[in-house]
């Protein structure tokens, strides 16, 4: 059985196709602790991204127990929409962003166990956007917590193409 893979977004550029799904990156604050991203040889390695809009949390709880797996699907693009921030922070367009690995944390009920899904809506973004350039090995797992009692953090490595 194979299974149906997300389609790219018409547009010309990645640019254009975010903003034919009405989406735009986000500005990210500085932080006095971290930095967003940091290259190392050819890598550039996005710190964790929490799910912010406009210096707004989108959410808090635990999937499973408090948050619904749709809302926690829409914080899983929330947060990956702050990593491409990162990501063209380093680059220096959206053009030139290729995502190689994606690890997604779900804060999560022991017995949940659909972490996959929430990724998934932040791997349809990343291919939506990106086309072949947004696919990338990937990583869900399920946390007992994460920080601001958030429930999604997404941290990825890309590249420049």
């Amino acid at each position: 059985m194979s299974l149906p893979l997300p389609q790219t977004v018409k547009g010309d550029s990645a640019s254009e196709r975010l903003q034919n799904i009405g989406l735009e990156l986000p500005d990210l604050p500085g932080n006095a602790y971290f930095v967003h991203h940091r290259a190392v040889d050819s890598s550039i390695h996005i710190s964790g991204q929490l799910p912010y809009r406009n210096g707004v949390l989108l959410g808090q709880g635990v999937v499973g127990r408090d948050v619904e797996l749709e809302t926690a699907k829409e914080l899983a693009r929330h947060a990956v929409l702050n990593c491409l921030a990162a990501a063209v922070e380093a680059v220096g367009d959206l053009d030139g962003v290729r995502i190689v690995q994606m690890l997604v944390f779900v804060a999560s009920t022991p017995d949940f166990g659909e972490q996959s899904q929430v990724a998934n809506a932040a791997s349809e973004l990343l291919i939506e956007v990106l086309g072949e350039n947004g696919r990338h090995a990937r990583t869900a797992i399920g946390v007992a917590g994460l920080p601001l009692n958030t429930p999604v953090e997404i941290q990825m490595i890309c590249t420049a193409v």
